[in-house]
């Protein structure tokens, strides 16, 4: 099973916007990283959450164009930026379909960290706006770091 970890894309400033939707850049970068796992890594996946802030929101809807999950685009749980990664870490445990979480730092930092070393404070993956992280669930619930993806490196 894959867990897909996204850092929404580049939001703009509250002070310009009080609801944070996405800046012309962070489309153009979150449909260039979606195009580019739709065609070359083939990636599937069957749900897409999103936490509900616009910023989540309009980019999980924009992967969505691209992969079609089967089962849509939700509001998810605890997927906040000062969520602690707890509900996510035993929720991944019991996951049978491939799926994407879009969310905000420090919260998808803690989560990879707790996931990969069993400490959400070990910082062992760098998350960038628009950047896709997959993770892997191996046998006895072991999680691997399969790939990362940022829209800078597919300039």
């Amino acid at each position: 099973m894959k867990l897909y970890l996204v850092q929404h894309a580049e939001a703009r400033p509250k002070e310009e916007d009080s609801k944070q939707g996405l800046t012309n850049k962070g489309l153009v970068d979150i449909k260039k990283v979606a195009d580019f796992v739709a065609r070359r890594a083939r990636l599937r996946v069957a749900v897409i959450y999103h936490s509900g802030k616009n910023r989540a929101r309009e980019t999980a809807e924009a992967l969505a164009d691209y992969l079609h999950p089967v089962k849509g685009v939700r509001e998810g749980d605890c997927l906040t930026p000062m969520d602690e990664p707890d509900f996510w870490v035993k929720r991944a445990q019991e996951l049978k379909d491939d799926t994407m979480l879009v969310g905000h730092l420090p919260h998808l930092a803690k989560l990879a960290s707790a996931l990969l070393t069993g400490n959400e404070e070990s910082n062992v993956v760098t998350f960038k706006n628009a950047g896709i992280v997959c993770l892997s669930r191996e046998e006895e619930n072991r999680w691997s770091l399969c790939w990362a993806v940022t829209p800078d490196i597919l300039e």
